[in-house]
């Protein structure tokens, strides 16, 4: 159905969406290729930090591009299978990054508190492993809600009450037993997202106690505490509209407010994580300007 049937906003929102997705696919491109060209940021914070920009280009591409072609034609239409992949590349990279900010916090705790056995606890090996299980993992979670939701028989309406092919609305125009698709919605993908919740809240419970009463530098507090931020900002960006969507009980009319919810973290957070990254962190800044500059002069 689209965001809104009123054309006189089809063109100015076809407008806002195409910049803030090439603004995403710029920032993110630009973070995943100073992180691997530059040797200062091979460290397993950039490591993660790439693939988050990694899961963030892929993340908007999902949805947006569909979206913008939405606005240019009258009638919004996509195939049973494309609609069963968008669902699963969906939940398959928005779950990978979920659980990629929980490997990211669990990395700033042992940065922090353990700095004398970092280098030994994130050694490579570790780094690529913890990476390769939060991209696994969301995977086969989203194929379990792919694989459930192509099985149900759909044979009533197939106007669907959302810009994409969102898994609550899809159940809605289902003419068999959902029960089995809820339940796993409910239990499965609560697990998925609060578990890197709660180590998230642990370790920076641990990280503001070894600050406050460990840490006597004033410098060595707030470049702790910047980057710190900026990881808090970026997970604050993701799980506030994610549990509002997922976890909370709907009120009203609930397919406008999940649309616009769902606005935020598929449209604006790849945006925005980037410009925070870049714009709390020195090393990133100081690296982009390194690549940039090299780029210029090296040109003919």
């Amino acid at each position: 159905m689209g965001l809104t049937d009123l054309w006189k906003l089809q063109s100015t929102l076809f407008t806002i969406f195409l910049l803030l997705y090439l603004t995403s696919l710029l920032g993110n491109a630009a973070i995943l290729v100073v992180a691997i060209t530059e040797p200062q940021l091979h460290t397993p914070m950039y490591f993660f930090l790439g693939n988050l920009s990694c899961l963030d280009i892929f993340f908007s591409t999902v949805t947006v591009p569909k979206m913008l072609a939405g606005f240019l034609s009258d009638i919004q239409t996509i195939s049973f299978n494309g609609c069963m992949a968008q669902l699963h590349f969906f939940h398959f990279l928005g779950s990978s990054e979920v659980l990629l900010l929980g490997v990211m916090a669990y990395d700033r705790y042992v940065a922090i508190c353990n700095p004398l056995r970092y280098a030994m606890i994130m050694r490579k090996q570790v780094c690529l492993m913890l990476a390769a299980a939060s991209w696994t993992t969301g995977f086969f979670h989203a194929l379990m809600h792919a694989v459930t939701t192509a099985q149900l028989s759909f044979c009533g309406p197939n106007h669907i009450e959302h810009f994409f092919c969102e898994i609550k609305p899809l159940l809605k125009l289902a003419c068999s037993s959902t029960h089995l698709n809820l339940m796993l919605l409910n239990i499965v993908t609560t697990c998925i997202a609060m578990g890197p919740f709660i180590i998230t809240l642990l370790s920076y419970l641990y990280i503001i106690t070894f600050l406050l009463f460990k840490v006597k530098s004033q410098s060595g507090r707030h470049k702790a505490f910047s980057t710190c931020g900026s990881h808090l900002m970026v997970v604050g960006l993701l799980y506030v509209p994610v549990l509002f969507n997922y976890m909370l009980p709907s009120v009203g009319d609930e397919s406008q407010r999940d649309m616009m919810v769902t606005l935020l973290y598929s449209a604006v957070t790849p945006v925005l994580n980037p410009l925070i990254y870049t714009l709390r962190n020195r090393e990133v800044k100081n690296a982009l300007q390194k690549t940039l500059g090299r780029r210029i002069f090296t040109e003919p």
